[in-house]
This record gives C-alpha cells, structure tokens and sequence, in this order.
C-alpha cells in the first residue's frame, strides 16, 4: 500500500507543476497589464510636467515603441539562451523600476530617453512570458493562450481604474512609485516560484526534439510569418479603436464625451470576455475555424461600428468587433511559438506591435482624406484580411502539435 501511495503522488506532481506554473504566468501577464495601463492614465499630467506640445509628446512616446519592437527580437536569444523563466523575472523588475521614471523627467527629450528603457522592459517581457505560455499550453495539450492574454486585459482594466481614482489625490510621481513598489513586491513572491520550476519539455508526440531550442528554419519562417501577419491585422484594429472610437462617438453621432468614452470600454470589455471563453471556443472550433470566425466577426461589427447612424448600435459594433479580434493575437502568438520557440514569438509580437502602431497614425490621415468613419472601415477590412489568411493554413492536429504548413509547402 505504501508503494501505491508513492507511485501516485509521484503520477500527481507533474501536474501540480503545470498547475502552479499556469497561475504565475497568469499573474505576470496581469501585472504587464496592470503596470502599462496605470502609466497610460498619468500621460496627461506628465505632458503638463514636461511642458510638451501635442506633436513633440508625440515624438517622445514613440520611445516606448521604438524600445519595445528592437527588444522583442533581442529578447528570443535572450530566452534561447538563458531561459524564458529567468529573462520573465528579469524584465518583471525592469518594467516595475523603469515605470517610475516618466515623472521625474523636465523635458520632452528625457521623457523619451526613460521611456525608451520602459519599452524595453514591456517588449522584453511580453516575449519571455509568452514563450513561456507556448511551452505550457504544448505540455497541457489545452489551448489556454487566451486566458493569459484575458489576465493582461483584466490587469489593464485594474490599473486604468485605479489610476483614474487615484489621479486627483496623488501626483504622478507618487501613483507610478506605488506601481513600482507594486510590481516588486508581485515579482519578489511570483519569481521565486517561477524560478524553481523548470520549463516543461514537449510532449513525446511533439513533432519537435526537445533537446535544443528552436528556431525558425527555412521552411516554417513563411508560416510564422504569416501568423505575423494575423496579429498585425488585429493589433491594427486595437490601436485605432483605442485612439479613434470615442472621437467617433462623439464627433460623427454627437455623443456626450462620458457617453463617448464608454465605446472603447464596451470594446475591451468584450475582448477581456472573449479572452476568457477563448479556450472553450478553441477546444470546438480549432485553430483555424477561430481564426475565421473571429476575423469575420470583427469585419462585420467594425463596418456595423462604422457606418451606422445610430449610437446603440455603434457601441454594440464596438463589442462585436472586440468579440471577434479578442483571440486572434494569443493564437497566432501560440501558434508561432510552437513552430520557432522564442523567435517565433519575437517574430509575430514586432509584427503585431508594429501594426498596434500603424493604426492611429493611419487612421488619421484617412480621415484627413475622406472621413472618419470611412477611416475606420480599414479596420474591418484588416480583419477580413487576417480571415483570409488564416484560410492559407491547414487546420492542426491536438492542442499543443505544430499547425501543418500551407498546401503548397
């Protein structure tokens, strides 16, 4: 009997491991979404600190742009080499140090040096703790992305909220060194339990040896990049909603500006919802069915979102839309990720913030050229494109396998 009792705890601990390790990449993704968002929400005051005007703040927030996209690919060697657990904490600390920095800066030019460093932290992150969730989501065999990316939604909601209770009680210097001494206080418990455990290997089926890291290979670098190409095409529409929905509201549908900002609310909300049944939904649907439905959801509630007269039924475009882009990213991430390793997910998140920065600018210009709410079409037909594409690639095998290559391959 004693032997019994042995060979069972020893059957049950892998699983434990899996357990205990899901839920502390679930608590970084929070805190990445929690730290960003409460940096967001200060950009107002720190504009009036530094004395910039609209164009040269601009400019400077660029540097969290420009950190992020050249650390993202620096970060998959970076994984390769030491591991995607230990380059987590190690950003952790950097993204909760360097988010208390804006406030301090005088000038425009400072402010775009510290934010540099702070998007460097972000996009080093962002890979190593997805890279990590790849290799998790291959070791369940369970489609789960989507519930980490629902964590980083449900982590920006709470820091958007608090931030906004706390901006008329405390200065930005004081909120962003609360975050700071949040985020180390999250990483000091939440790292130490990351660190201990080790990385799953892959499955014995997996189509992939697990004794070297991977790296994109001559045959599967299309394919990763074409699920590049996916997350760019709903980043797009995340980033022109996120600066453009409530100047629709209330320019074109003579919205009340507290009316107004609730369009992009009902947005992230649907995709927090969307996030958190992603898995169900991939678990019936598959990979590429998802990516279809999702992509064609979000083309025809952008267009309702759009070009409907109506308020009600602009604000119910805005949750279809969020709806059907919320689980195309954490897909085409996992996706990559199986196939290329760190690369992989360094590939597809430059690709995808990349686009993230592409829609506002080009939102805007549009609708210097035509309007806005044929601005905003571009949107939908974005994400009729990320469809499209999704029916180049085969549907997979079980959770966790490799997606087969295009036909042509």
């Amino acid at each position: 009997m004693p032997l019994i009792n042995k060979a069972r705890t020893r059957t049950a601990a892998p699983g434990d491991t899996l357990t205990r390790l899901r839920i502390v990449l679930t608590v970084f993704f929070a805190l990445d979404g929690f730290i960003f968002a409460g940096w967001v929400v200060r950009i107002p005051a720190i504009k009036n600190q530094t004395g910039a005007s609209a164009s040269t703040l601009g400019l400077a927030l660029l540097g969290v742009s420009a950190g992020a996209v050249v650390t993202m690919m620096l970060t998959g060697r970076l994984c390769r080499r030491f591991g995607n657990h230990q380059v987590t904490v190690v950003c952790a600390v950097l993204l909760s140090l360097s988010v208390a920095l804006p406030p301090l800066t005088h000038s425009a030019l400072a402010l775009g040096a510290v934010l540099l460093i702070f998007g460097s932290a972000y996009g080093g992150i962002n890979v190593a703790f997805n890279s990590a969730a790849v290799d998790l989501v291959r070791a369940l065999g369970r489609p789960i992305m989507p519930s980490f990316h629902a964590a980083f939604s449900l982590g920006g909601m709470v820091g958007a909220g608090l931030g906004a209770l706390v901006a008329g009680v405390l200065s930005p210097t004081r909120h962003l060194l609360g975050l700071t001494a949040i985020g180390l206080l999250v990483t000091v418990f939440a790292g130490r339990t990351l660190l201990r455990i080790q990385p799953p290997p892959p499955p014995k089926t997996a189509p992939q040896s697990p004794s070297a890291p991977r790296r994109p290979r001559a045959h599967t670098r299309p394919l990763v990049i074409t699920f590049g190409l996916i997350a760019l095409c709903t980043a797009y529409g995340e980033g022109a909603l996120a600066d453009w929905s409530a100047l629709h509201l209330e320019q074109d549908l003579d919205a009340a500006p507290g009316v107004a900002a609730v369009g992009y609310s009902c947005f992230a909300l649907a995709m927090t919802i969307g996030r958190l049944t992603g898995t169900q939904l991939l678990e019936r649907l598959g990979q590429t069915r998802t990516l279809v439905v999702g992509g064609t959801t979000a083309a025809v509630g952008m267009l309702f979102a759009a070009l409907t007269p109506w308020l009600w039924a602009a604000l119910a475009g805005f949750v279809i839309t969020g709806l059907g882009l919320a689980n195309l990213f954490p897909v085409a991430v996992e996706r990559a990720g199986t196939l290329a390793g760190p690369d992989g997910v360094a590939i597809v998140s430059t690709l995808g913030y990349g686009g993230m920065l592409l829609g506002p600018p080009a939102i805007g210009f549009m609708a210097d050229w035509f309007s806005l709410p044929v601005a905003l079409t571009s949107v939908a037909v974005l994400a009729a494109v990320a469809t499209l594409i999704s029916l180049t690639v085969r549907p997979t095998g079980p959770a966790g396998q490799a997606p087969a290559l295009p036909r042509d391959q």
